[in-house]
């Protein structure tokens, strides 16, 4: 049987610590669905069609495009895990700090629909300083980002938020 797990977040953007995570989880589930969480009261740089859509600009050469569906939901994360029917929900962890609001809102869902299980996965060492806002601050700031985040992304950042002043992209 066919084991689907759920990735949910904002991602706004989507990093290179989100694809190694969706990467490791392909190898313990068969396929994964990215869900971008729409919620209208967190202003976030790009749109949700837009997060969607460098998602998918971020995955289309990878290996593995054929397992992975992205999708957005509104709502209970626990109830777009019941009705797409996967198996479990997965998380990244970067720090000890993460783990306290992760665990947390895992007990929550478990609460909520006690079906739904969280897995936690641990960030590659290689990217666990990173985070989108962190991203999108170092991009207003002038800095570089190249093989922190999809070409993409770096793209629709710079575009964006523009190069700024002393700006060290190449």
């Amino acid at each position: 049987m066919e084991k689907l797990a759920v990735y949910p977040g904002s991602f706004d953007p989507i990093t290179n610590g989100h694809l190694d995570l969706l990467e490791r989880g392909l190898k313990i589930f068969d396929r994964m669905v990215i869900s971008v969480a729409a919620n209208p009261g967190k202003s976030s740089l790009f749109s949700l069609t837009e997060r969607i859509e460098l998602i998918k600009a971020s995955i289309e050469a990878t290996e593995y495009r054929n397992r992975v569906e992205v999708d957005s939901f509104n709502g209970l994360l626990v109830d777009y895990v019941q009705k797409i029917g996967a198996d479990a929900v997965v998380r990244g962890l970067r720090a000890v700090s993460d783990f306290e609001y992760e665990f947390m809102m895992a007990l929550m869902n478990r609460k909520l629909n006690a079906e739904v299980e969280t897995l936690f996965l641990m960030t590659g060492m290689r990217w666990i300083y990173i985070s989108s806002r962190l991203i999108k601050e170092v991009v207003m700031s002038g800095g570089c980002v190249t093989g922190l985040v999809p070409e993409a992304v770096e793209k629709a950042l710079i575009k964006r938020l523009g190069q700024g002043p002393g700006s060290t992209f190449r």
